[in-house]
């Protein structure tokens, strides 16, 4: 709002970031010459869909778009069998979706609206992310990235968007950023998200390594959850609002690469999520 969007964010805009060529890698910011590797056809939004929904099917009517995803799972799977380190895993991009706001929220804990204080509930969730730097001959932490997230509340809904069931102009629940300490990690405390038609549960995250300089990169995925945890944490309140739930195996652009792993501790769930980038 307020400015030209660049070629790269109209992309994003559409669902898909960037080139595949640099797959399982931080891209570089703006990519001033670079050639979208597809076009989205357009899917425009019916009062039954949401925007992220859209974006999905237009993903599954490209098939250059559902290419550049499966090209973008097997390089991330390639770069994983050609390293040694356990911390490095390297994953593939997914789409940023029509829902990311840059609202340079620097907090750790994100249930809460920023403006009001009202706190969203859920299940808890603290979520740490542990970010390396992938070398040609060892992994090394990457300090001073920005790691940002957003996903939806409990009953599938998104802050600081409209869309055709929600407005949440003005709201900044479940939005935030952390910078990586020296040990390259980053740690939200959030809930686990709801779900909402056409899509999986997941959660959406950015990382950026300088986002303020003109040659930064970035990184942009989502991570999802395994369909049995899921089916136990939606059935209590308060996610249990009913409908046929989409899972795992019937979401576009799942990948297991990107599943994050939970383990329950006594407030909710602890998970830790591992993610090597190639920054040359």
């Amino acid at each position: 709002v307020g400015r030209i969007l660049s070629r790269r964010e109209v992309l994003a805009l559409l669902g898909l970031t960037g080139a595949s060529a640099l797959l399982a890698a931080c891209r570089p910011v703006p990519p001033a010459a670079a050639t979208p590797a597809a076009v989205l056809p357009t899917v425009t939004p019916t009062p039954a869909m949401s925007a992220e929904r859209a974006t999905v099917a237009a993903i599954g009517e490209s098939p250059a778009a559902q290419a550049t995803i499966a090209a973008d799972v097997a390089a991330a799977e390639a770069l994983n069998a050609a390293i040694a380190a356990p911390a490095c895993v390297a994953r593939p991009e997914m789409t940023e979706g029509p829902y990311f706001v840059d609202m340079r929220l620097n907090r750790s804990d994100i249930r809460s609206d920023a403006n009001t204080g009202v706190v969203k509930q859920g299940v808890p969730l603290q979520l740490t992310f542990r970010i390396s730097e992938i070398g040609a001959d060892a992994c090394t932490p990457l300090a001073g990235a920005l790691v940002d997230v957003w996903h939806c509340d409990a009953q599938g809904a998104y802050s600081a968007v409209t869309d055709r069931s929600f407005n949440t102009v003005g709201e900044t629940w479940l939005r935030g950023y952390q910078v990586t300490d020296a040990g390259g990690t980053a740690t939200f405390s959030t809930i686990y998200p709801g779900w909402y038609p056409g899509r999986t549960v997941h959660i959406h995250f950015k990382v950026r390594t300088a986002p303020d300089a003109p040659q930064g990169r970035e990184f942009t995925s989502q991570l999802f959850f395994d369909d049995a945890l899921s089916d136990q944490v939606l059935a209590q309140p308060p996610y249990n609002v009913g409908g046929n739930r989409t899972r795992n195996n019937q979401d576009r652009i799942y990948s297991d690469l990107l599943l994050l792993p939970i383990t329950p501790v006594a407030e909710g769930y602890a998970a830790t999520f591992d993610l090597g980038l190639d920054l040359s």
